[in-house]
């Protein structure tokens, strides 16, 4: 049985408890995602790809409408909430029931898309592109996924110095819990940043090593994105069959070591991967 511990989620206007780990979907409306990129960039694909990730076993809906991946630019804010928020409003009003966290790392389109019914922040800077996120998602009062990471998408393979990477992410870790909750933010959720300012070699030593966070910080989930990425990709190829496998089995791996959330392209392996973890022979 892999290790976990509920936990419940403040959301607007209601609470939902998960009694064991949580499927993210991704949902990139964006023309240059390293995955998906141009397959989702109209309403229409977008809802018909969010009831789909919803029929495969995703517990929540991850929207974005920026890419992240190295190399990326970061749009305007501005442009960024005027793109997300009518997204968020479409799949609310046609979702109503459903959970739609918004990957954005600056406050204005995290607010907006709050505002047109969005229900969790999963900030890929930890507030570190915008002094105002702290404070917006403390006055939103939603969830907050913290990731780790060094430097822009676009600079971030710059920044992959550390003394001990686990030791490095406790104390980055520490420093922002502790400024969140000092605003009074109480759903925290962390994420240590799989390919975001770390080499092929640290991503695998940091899964290794995912148990020591989660003991770290044992009333924080701990979300693991590891879905086609690079690290899986330099290994094993750019085969699309091939990167869900090894998503497969390092998602397994991640759950064994106690993470809390998965962040997935397909949610369906995942979930099944789960239903089989969790099972008593």
């Amino acid at each position: 049985m892999c290790p976990f511990s509920p936990f419940t989620a403040h959301l607007p206007g209601r609470d939902v408890t998960f009694n064991r780990p949580v499927i993210m979907g991704i949902l990139n409306s964006t023309p240059d995602s390293f995955f998906d990129g141009g397959k989702y960039v109209t309403p229409d694909a977008v809802l018909q790809r969010a009831r789909q990730l919803l029929a495969d076993g995703a517990d929540i809906i991850d929207l974005g409408v920026v890419s992240s991946r190295p190399g990326a630019e970061l749009l305007a804010p501005e442009e960024e909430a005027a793109r997300l928020a009518p997204l968020v409003s479409m799949l609310r009003a046609h979702l109503p029931e459903a959970i739609i966290s918004v990957d954005t790392c600056f406050s204005l389109p995290a607010a907006k898309a709050v505002e047109a019914g969005a229900d969790i922040i999963n900030d890929i800077s930890g507030g570190q592109f915008d002094d105002n996120m702290f404070p917006t998602v403390a006055r939103l009062g939603v969830p907050y996924i913290l990731m780790h990471t060094c430097g822009t998408p676009n600079e971030m393979q710059q920044h992959t110095q550390y003394a001990d990477i686990v030791e490095d992410l406790k104390s980055y870790f520490s420093d922002k819990i502790a400024a969140l909750q000092q605003l009074g933010v109480r759903d925290i959720w962390i994420d240590p940043g799989f390919c975001f300012a770390k080499t092929v070699e640290q991503n695998h030593q940091l899964l290794h090593r995912l148990d020591e966070l989660v003991a770290a910080f044992p009333q924080f989930p701990l979300l693991t994105a590891l879905s086609n990425k690079s690290m899986i990709i330099k290994i094993i190829g750019k085969e699309a069959a091939d990167s869900e496998l090894g998503t497969l089995a390092l998602n397994s791996v991640a759950l064994e070591k106690g993470s809390s959330l998965l962040r997935v392209h397909s949610p369906h392996p995942s979930r099944l991967a789960i239903e089989l973890l969790n099972h008593t022979f």
